[in-house]
């Protein structure tokens, strides 16, 4: 990243519980969780506080049950 300034002190990021799978069949991918978290340290390290929502309507209905 640049070291241009931030254009905010603070963030509300929603991902949803289906991004998790990555290219899994269901559950939640542990080399899509490391990324995501990398990236998001990224943004804290450039000072900006985070906020984090996690969507789990897929873990509780079952991906087809969404759609």
């Amino acid at each position: 990243m640049s070291d241009a300034r931030p254009a905010h002190k603070r963030i509300l990021l929603k991902l949803s519980g289906e991004a998790l799978m990555g290219d899994d069949a269901f559950g939640i991918n542990r080399a899509t969780i490391v990324r995501m978290v990398q990236e998001v340290a990224e943004v804290v390290n450039m000072g900006v506080e985070v906020a984090v929502v996690i969507g789990g309507g897929n873990i509780f209905r079952g991906v087809a049950g969404g759609s």
